[in-house]
């Protein structure tokens, strides 16, 4: 072969790759285009979830790794999704395949606070779901996701609403009182995530998103204030909160040291203890201490990074299980 064959030869492999990188890019960026408008996930088959029996209210408590995103799926077969994980590909696969086996008549969504391991993945879920409200935490919408949160609601028509101490949503017969933060002016990450009290039919689950021991002794603080002026501080109108009556404890900040104290859990004195990590995550929870502090008052222990999804079930007649699976 001269050398100016091979020169020839040489050029056309060039091109012919050339033309190869370009094709990919093309194919590559029509998905991206194709999967922004018309998410590839929302083709994914559903789990196997069995169906909800009449009159059951069901708390599902994803696992999400590092995160939080739990699911409460009402009586009336509409659900209101509290945080969404991170907003990694996996994660809102997840949550998305999770919430098409549910089969939910209407969607409301609840975003605790700002950390990205809970409100990452809620323009994904927007993205596939219409909410009929949209609750935000309480620091400004102007903060990065909150603000794409807020328009993306806003353009399907939701209504977006904040969430702070004595806010209710209700749902045939159940309901969440906030009861932390107190007002829309806080701004410390953690414990301005809001807390939600739920309850149906006599059982009570405690939300307690990631607030540490001092907004806890703050809050048990006001608790014996209202107990010695023979009141009920927490309760939001008609809608009564009784923290010492929890039954089932969201443990807050998943099991970090530095929350779940000592007097927070004497007060609540939950039987089940639900914490939602990830595995070998770099925190190193759940704690040591707060596993200890837990196990101190007899609560049963799910960790969904040992457990994978956990699912309490509520009957309308007050009794409660408790089951796991992975997916």
């Amino acid at each position: 072969m001269t050398d100016k064959e091979y020169k020839k030869r040489n050029l056309y492999r060039i091109l012919w790759r050339a033309v190869g990188i370009f094709i990919a890019v093309c194919i590559i960026t029509a998905i991206g285009i194709w999967n922004y408008f018309t998410p590839f996930r929302r083709y994914l088959p559903a789990y196997g979830i069995e169906e909800r029996k009449e009159g059951e209210v069901r708390i599902h408590f994803l696992d999400v790794g590092q995160g939080d995103c739990e699911i409460v799926e009402f009586s009336d077969g509409s659900a209101l999704v509290i945080d969404a994980g991170d907003g990694s590909w996996e994660n809102n696969d997840h949550i998305l395949q999770y919430l098409k086996s549910l089969h939910i008549s209407a969607l409301f969504l609840a975003v605790t606070h700002a950390d990205a391991d809970h409100c990452g993945g809620a323009t994904s879920i927007l993205l596939d779901w219409r909410a009929e409200a949209v609750y935000l935490p309480v620091l400004p919408a102007s903060m990065g996701i909150y603000e794409e949160i807020g328009e993306r609601a806003a353009a399907q028509g939701a209504e977006v609403k904040p969430l702070s101490r004595y806010d209710v949503i209700e749902r045939c017969g159940a309901y969440a009182v906030c009861i932390s933060p107190y007002s829309v002016d806080e701004w410390d990450t953690n414990d301005s995530s809001a807390v939600l009290f739920f309850s149906y039919a006599g059982v009570n689950v405690l939300f307690g998103g990631d607030i540490s021991a001092e907004r806890e002794n703050r809050l048990i603080s006001e608790q014996k204030l209202g107990d010695s002026l023979g009141e009920h501080i927490f309760d939001s109108g008609d809608f009564a909160v009784r923290l010492e009556e929890t039954d089932i404890l969201k443990v807050s900040h998943h099991g970090s040291g530095g929350s779940s104290s000592e007097a927070w859990l004497a007060l609540l004195s939950p039987k089940t203890a639900v914490i939602s990590c990830g595995k070998g995550n770099i925190y190193g929870h759940p704690t040591d201490g707060a596993l200890t502090r837990l196990a101190a008052i007899g609560a049963d222990i799910y960790r969904t990074d040992e457990l994978g999804d956990v699912m309490v079930t509520i009957s309308k007649n007050g009794t409660y299980t408790t089951k796991y699976h992975y997916y």
